[in-house]
């Protein structure tokens, strides 16, 4: 059907051109957040660009509804500019009608989203947390750079190493400066290398010195050594701690229904809800006056999503805080912009208006008026 095919092609793109912007603004963010946590040592610098890939694709849900919400709107209003929807209404069409072409295009990007939000999102989050770990819980040898003073993973210790030698097996003109147990020392040697024994890894220094004092006394205690172990640590397992509600399944947090698993699965729910809404609330709110000017619209368009997003978000505070209900939150928020909606297009299409009725008064007669003459 013309009707169809006509919105349908150019939703695509509008949908394509605002979604690739769209991306490339998220993307550019992203970088320069994935650079300042790979400066600060937080994750590998060389996994940056597949930290990237995992956290743009965490918020794909969030950028597949606002670039859908988007393209409808500015379709319809520029059919509202150049008078094409005069053509559509005379030709028998009314609003609602638009709803099966809008969502004959929509629903395979609803389906990417719910799919996304409710199965991909703890996934990426998962791989993200997984190399973080791996990153912060690596050797302390493996931090150390030439040339580069570097802490240890508890804090304890600095260490430093002029160059390497043999590859990475061993070093000249090792520093190490620690504070343990209340003690500090300072610890030279001229050579280094890596040694295993029983399963523990030990940094063997080679002709140095070692001075260690009490920590608030003024005494030291200075030793020479042809050769000094020092412990560098075990492996970098992933620590087992109890995982976090953005990193469970959909099924993990149906069996433990918590408040924080509750909010986190409303939170998912809520992003494919609200992406359903949108597509209504655009063509209730796509109207534009063809004198007017083309901003002004598309403005209170994201100043919609906004608000409509940041109550998604702050409703997941509230479960999480036992303010509200799970059910109660999802039909009070969600149901109330899907009848919000639906009304207001009800009301455009039906063409709906508030008039005031003017009050009935008792009409009194006006005053005779005399014209012309002079009074006797």
């Amino acid at each position: 059907m013309l009707f169809q095919s006509s919105i349908r092609k150019e939703l695509a793109r509008s949908f394509g051109a605002t979604l690739v912007v769209l991306v490339t603004i998220v993307m550019t963010i992203v970088l320069i957040r994935t650079l300042g946590l790979a400066s600060r040592g937080t994750i590998n610098p060389q996994d940056v660009v597949l930290f990237m890939g995992y956290s743009a694709l965490g918020r794909m849900p969030t950028l597949l509804t606002l670039s859908l919400f988007v393209a409808m709107v500015s379709t319809l209003s520029r059919m509202y500019r150049d008078s094409e929807m005069v053509v559509w209404f005379t030709s028998g069409q009314g609003l609602a009608g638009f709803l099966r072409p809008l969502f004959a295009f929509a629903w395979p990007v609803l389906l990417v989203i719910a799919l996304m939000a409710l199965f991909v999102w703890p996934w990426t989050n998962q791989q993200t947390k997984d190399m973080q770990s791996r990153y912060e819980q690596r050797g302390d040898l493996d931090r150390i750079a030439p040339g580069q003073f570097q802490e240890s993973s508890g804090g304890n210790r600095v260490f430093f190493i002029d160059r390497q030698l043999a590859g990475e097996q061993a070093s000249s003109n090792v520093f190490i400066a620690s504070t343990d147990n209340g003690k500090s020392s300072v610890t030279t040697a001229q050579s280094g290398r890596l040694e295993l024994r029983d399963g523990v890894q030990f940094l063997m220094l080679s002709n140095g010195q070692r001075i260690e004092n009490d920590i608030g006394q003024a005494a030291l205690k200075v030793s020479d050594f042809k050769e000094y172990g020092v412990r560098t640590g075990e492996s970098g397992l992933l620590s087992q701690s109890v995982p976090e509600a953005k990193l469970m399944s959909i099924h993990t947090l149906i069996k433990a229904p918590t408040l924080a698993n509750l909010s986190e699965l409303a939170w998912r729910i809520g992003l494919a809800l609200a992406a359903i809404n949108f597509v209504i609330l655009a063509l209730a709110l796509a109207s534009v006056n063809p004198r007017g000017g083309r901003s002004g619209n598309m403005i209170f368009v994201v100043l919609t999503f906004v608000v409509y997003n940041n109550l998604v978000n702050l409703g997941q505070g509230w479960i999480f805080a036992g303010l509200i209900s799970f059910g109660s939150f999802l039909l009070v928020l969600h149901g109330g912009m899907l009848l919000l909606g639906l009304g207001w297009l009800a009301k455009r299409h039906n063409h709906w208006a508030l008039r005031l009725r003017a009050t009935p008064q008792t009409l009194q007669p006006l005053p005779a008026v005399r014209t012309g003459g002079s009074q006797p």
